[in-house]
């Protein structure tokens, strides 16, 4: 058996901070696991079932269709299968996937539902949504979802409108999917660490430069996350060794780090839209 292990499995473990804390996956994850599992299942008649029961009429539009492609948007994934169906998930704070070769061994767990390929299976389990959507579904779904710096199609100029117009705060906006889709509570704290902002600023007083500044920052990291499926806010240039080589502890800049890297002040912890927030006061006026 062949099983997908840490890489796969969109639930993040912070060793070095908490043991066993689960974190919402970000963009740069579910980007990762759609190009992984386009190029596992894409091109195949899949065998799709339900083996929990909750997805059973679900599976049954699917089963024997042939997967044409995935795509993430945001925290979002969408199969695209033959026909009219496609498959949206959202994993939430408990999915997580599971790779196995084929023919596959027993379920382990509430599979929500497995697909059978030629080589490979994937199990899903405890995702936050996993529904069949029509093509005006889907639609209307991802009309609901902000721009995505992952995306070719992502039109930032949305995003800023959207932000000069607000008053709540630049750290509270950024956790709104609505407006920018796959920054979570991570990429949030070190995006604007990295650029010496504080998160309680107003977001209407950003100016232009600086949101076209927040969002090729963006681009950036979350690029970096895809590539080695893993948050890493560090440059080479800011490393002493390759980037794949980073301890947890060594890849972030401000996130849970008790003392700001730069001016080695004390780190500020709150909350913010209901997520623990950190800053440094000296070095993000």
């Amino acid at each position: 058996m062949r099983c997908w292990g840490t890489i796969v499995i969109p639930v993040l473990q912070v060793s070095s901070f908490h043991s066993d804390v689960k974190i919402m996956p970000e963009g740069h994850t579910v980007h990762r696991l759609a190009r992984d599992q386009s190029k596992w299942f894409s091109g195949q008649r899949l065998k799709v079932s339900s083996p929990q029961g909750r997805f059973a009429e679900g599976s049954e539009l699917l089963d024997g269709r042939t997967l044409k492609s995935v795509e993430a948007h945001g925290k979002h994934l969408y199969y695209f299968f033959s026909g009219v169906h496609v498959l949206h998930v959202h994993l939430g704070l408990y999915g997580k996937f599971r790779l196995h070769a084929s023919p596959p061994p027993e379920p382990r767990g509430a599979v929500r539902v497995r697909f059978i390929g030629k080589t490979n299976t994937l199990d899903l389990n405890g995702p936050n949504q996993c529904v069949v959507l029509n093509a005006q579904q889907i639609a209307d779904s991802r009309k609901k979802i902000g721009e995505d710096p992952l995306r070719t199609d992502a039109n930032p100029e949305r995003a800023w409108a959207r932000i000069q117009k607000s008053k709540k705060p630049i750290g509270q906006l950024l956790l709104d999917q609505s407006i920018i889709a796959g920054i979570g509570n991570i990429y949030r704290a070190e995006i604007l660490f990295l650029m010496s902002v504080h998160p309680t600023r107003p977001s209407c007083s950003f100016t232009h430069e600086e949101f076209d500044e927040l969002w090729k920052t963006s681009v950036r990291l979350l690029e970096v996350g895809v590539k080695y499926n893993r948050i890493i806010t560090k440059s080479r240039d800011e490393s002493d060794k390759p980037l794949s080589k980073l301890t947890s502890e060594e890849r972030l800049w401000i996130y849970k780090k008790e003392f700001s890297p730069i001016c080695a002040s004390a780190t500020q912890k709150w909350l913010l839209g209901n997520r623990q927030m950190y800053a440094c006061a000296v070095c993000q006026r």
